[in-house]
């Protein structure tokens, strides 16, 4: 038996559940994992909720990503053997398949092999920070070296992700945040510079650091009426990516009454995961950016698979500065 987070009605963190359920074995093109760490995104909370584009089937599942070793393969799967060390990127639907639990099946094209650098909690903070980063970065080929970035909440994993990858490159990071108890956190974590919204202009403040021109491409998880004020700090000829929808309400076309030099576009990691050569890419690149040095995840803090209730709770108050994880023990029956 395997313990996995369920949930059978829509609702706050209350409605998930810790339970004993059969898993199985891994039926053609899919991998079970013993799980040793999962990595929670906002995503979760708005598939718990109702609000996600992909709707639950109850009892359902959730979560996109872990960190584990493979425990079996089912048929057809090529290059991943038991006992091998893995991390889950998002590549699927969670109506279709989950990460909450200490014992997942999961398809094989969502699995790669974890680097012999990463422990488990590291692991399952990576690739749903990493690839959403590298997919208007690195895969659009927008940015250039010296180019200015604007990363918009960027006190998320995904946020610290970026400038991690615009650094890697040679790109300048400049990342907002709404309060600012989290502006030396953001300038330790790499940020040339941080914009606080609720003290400072944005336009205004993007003109002053880049001497008039603006930014090359903005990188927006908020979306709403708010992406019209974002687009008057991007350079003409530059883009605005939006890859959340942090804020439900109407997002406009930004700037539309006077049709400036500005591509607009909406983004989803899935762009990337779900193309085998794309990911192949994206992997060796963020690897390679591991390996180095350059890209180092960061874990705000951890919790129990038992806290699972506690731990969406913690992430719903926004408080985080990186990538919530929650831990997985294991004992003897269950190993």
């Amino acid at each position: 038996m395997a313990r996995l987070v369920q949930f059978d009605r829509l609702g706050g963190p209350e409605v998930l559940t810790l339970r004993d359920v059969e898993v199985g074995t891994p039926g053609a093109g899919e991998v079970r994992i013993r799980v040793d760490a999962i990595g929670l995104n906002r995503a979760e909370i708005m598939y718990r909720e109702g609000a996600y584009f992909d709707r639950p089937a109850f009892p359902s599942m959730l979560g996109y990503e872990a960190a584990g070793v493979v425990e079996a393969v089912g048929e057809g799967v090529d290059g991943f053997t038991e006992g091998d060390p893995v991390a889950v990127v998002p590549a699927f639907l969670q109506s279709e398949y989950g990460t909450y639990g200490d014992h997942v099946v999961v398809p094989a094209a969502a699995v790669v092999p974890r680097p012999a650098n990463l422990d488990p909690v590291r692991a399952a903070a990576v690739w749903m920070a990493y690839i959403t980063a590298y997919g208007p970065l690195i895969e659009s080929g927008r940015v250039r070296p010296g180019d200015h970035v604007l990363i918009t909440a960027a006190s998320s994993s995904v946020g610290l992700a970026a400038i991690q990858i615009a650094r890697h490159i040679g790109a300048i990071p400049v990342a907002t945040t709404r309060g600012s108890g989290k502006k030396q956190r953001l300038l330790d974590a790499g940020a040339a510079h941080v914009i606080v919204t609720d003290e400072e202009d944005l336009p205004a403040r993007v003109k002053e650091i880049t001497g008039g021109e603006g930014v090359r491409l903005a990188f927006d998880p908020v979306a709403g009426p708010g992406v019209e004020t974002v687009a008057r700090g991007i350079a003409p000829g530059g883009s605005l990516v939006v890859y959340g929808a942090l804020d439900p309400r109407p997002t406009p076309l930004p700037n539309a009454h006077s049709y400036p030099e500005l591509t607009s576009s909406t983004y989803t990691l899935f762009t990337i995961t779900k193309n085998p050569e794309r990911l192949r890419r994206a992997v060796a690149f963020i690897n390679a950016g591991l390996a180095s040095g350059s890209f180092t995840p960061v874990v705000d803090r951890t919790f129990d698979l038992a806290d699972i209730v506690e731990a969406h709770r913690y992430m719903a108050a926004n408080g985080q500065v990186g990538k919530i994880v929650v831990t997985v023990g294991h004992t003897d029956a269950s190993s």
